[in-house]
């Protein structure tokens, strides 16, 4: 018995090989394994990064960027710490993050602030609230938080304490981007209504200029 080898897994449901096994033969250097994964996952990976990045160029190149993660290191994927698709959607999800914040960089470079163009008289972009909030006294705002209901709490969370935009929060929750705008817009009035209270009662005053 001790001789005896350990059996192979055996196919799925549907006849083919479970992820696992094919992702033990990409460590071997099995290109057609690595062409099934892609196959299997390719779509899924492309509507989440799209989801992310909005911009199809951006999520092809963040697709691309996931499955090198897994050709180049396939043991970076633990079956034991869940399955093989869990993975890769979160190494497809750093990616898009990760992609999102590098052209939010290079544009920010290549379209100075002038005298006529800035901060003051360009429209709010959907992460001024998420700015305005992170400037604030962090205990006061986690109290505040606690008095949400849960759906706003939520996606505002994410946002104040996780540093995601709109458009990641809505891929990480699975909730439309229009939603999770309206969530944050009603939460948010809540929020200040709450701090309003809060700081009047610290300075014994009006609250109409900026609480530093």
């Amino acid at each position: 018995m001790a001789d005896s080898p350990a059996p192979a897994p055996g196919p799925g449901s549907d006849g083919r090989p479970p992820d696992a096994v094919l992702v033990e033969r990409v460590t071997a250097g099995d290109r057609a394994a690595f062409g099934e994964l892609y196959d299997r996952y390719s779509r899924p990976a492309y509507s989440l990064a799209r989801r992310v990045c909005v911009d199809p160029e951006l999520a092809e190149d963040v697709v691309q960027e996931a499955f090198l993660v897994l050709w180049r290191n396939p043991a970076g994927y633990d079956p034991s710490r869940g399955g093989f698709g869990t993975w890769l959607m979160t190494v497809v999800h750093h990616r898009a993050v990760d992609a999102v914040r590098r052209e939010d960089t290079r544009r920010r470079r290549n379209v100075p602030l002038t005298d006529e163009v800035s901060e003051h008289t360009m429209p709010p972009t959907e992460g001024a609230d998420h700015a305005a909030l992170t400037g604030v006294v962090g205990a006061e705002v986690r109290a505040a938080l606690q008095r949400l209901p849960d759906d706003q709490r939520q996606v505002i969370a994410l946002a104040y304490l996780g540093g995601y935009t709109q458009i990641e929060v809505a891929a990480l929750t699975g909730i439309p981007l229009g939603t999770v705008k309206s969530r944050t817009f009603a939460a948010i009035r809540r929020l200040r209504t709450s701090l309003r209270s809060a700081w009047a009662g610290e300075t014994g005053g009006e609250t109409t200029g900026a609480h530093r």
